[in-house]
């Protein structure tokens, strides 16, 4: 791996260790409020500054990561599981099956994607686990397109071919002889799904229609810093920077996994 990839897996790892850690490591108590150091700037006291209610922003940003990091990872493996289930029958059974289910993925992806999870968050009004949901209901195309091409491509192999000679279960084939094969390009949709979720999670709730307050999430403190941009410009700025760093290294870290010698010889 380049020292890109390494560098955006241990800034990963940190931040997952960071964030589950954040009860011990954050210098305040996620939601004390300091009203004698409302929307104080960064400091020795406040690393990040404090925001209108005199809370410690870098504590909220560490509390804020389990939100959008579970938000992110979680979404993304449901919706590689949707995308590999459907991907992984189209491509096997080909013709009419293949047709329907492509047709209705061609769909899902005609239809602009934050517009969707917009409408339906404001219908909803979802807490964490339906935001989860529906991150992932938009989210699984992508995978089944590319786990299509994948079993499409594994399934002329003479292995395959032969099982499918002897009449093998068409399940059993693809669990014990195609799945394997589909594991490389599976993970790096689902590792770029994971950056993608988390931009969805601060889209939405920078709009008001995602994780509601008092819950800190990245895309809810961006959210409540829209007022207070140019007179408290760190409230928006420290949680900007860690979306950013977080989706940089998730793609950093999926292109690497794509350009791998593993993934070159699976494909």
């Amino acid at each position: 791996m380049r020292a890109g990839p390494r560098g955006g897996l241990l800034f990963l790892a940190t931040l997952v260790v960071a964030s589950l850690l954040a009860p011990y490591l954050a210098p305040f108590a996620a939601d004390a409020l300091d009203l004698a150091n409302r929307r104080a700037a960064p400091s020795l006291a406040h690393w990040f500054g404090t925001d209108e209610l005199g809370r410690d922003v870098l504590t909220r940003v560490l509390v804020g990561a389990r939100v959008s990091l579970a938000i992110g990872v979680l979404s993304a493996l449901m919706s590689a599981a949707i995308g590999v289930a459907v991907g992984a029958v189209a491509g096997y059974a080909g013709r009419w099956v293949d047709d329907v289910l492509m047709r209705a993925t061609d769909a899902m992806l005609a239809i602009p994607r934050l517009p969707l999870l917009m409408l339906g968050a404001a219908v909803l009004q979802p807490g964490v686990p339906m935001l989860i949901l529906l991150v992932a209901a938009a989210g699984w195309m992508e995978t089944a397109r590319v786990v299509r091409a994948e079993v499409q491509s594994l399934s002329s192999l003479d292995f395959v071919q032969a099982a499918r000679a002897i009449g093998a279960n068409p399940v059993g084939v693809i669990v014990r002889h195609i799945v394997p094969g589909i594991i490389p390009a599976a993970t790096v949709a689902t590792t770029l799904a994971i950056g993608r979720g988390i931009l969805l999670e601060s889209t939405m709730s920078f709009f008001g229609v995602g994780v509601q307050p008092p819950t800190a999430s990245w895309g809810n403190m961006l959210y409540q810093a829209q007022t207070a941009m140019t007179s408290e410009p760190w409230l928006a700025i420290f949680p900007g920077l860690f979306i950013f760093a977080t989706v940089l290294a998730c793609n950093a870290v999926g292109d690497a996994i794509g350009s791998s010698p593993t993934q070159r010889r699976a494909t």
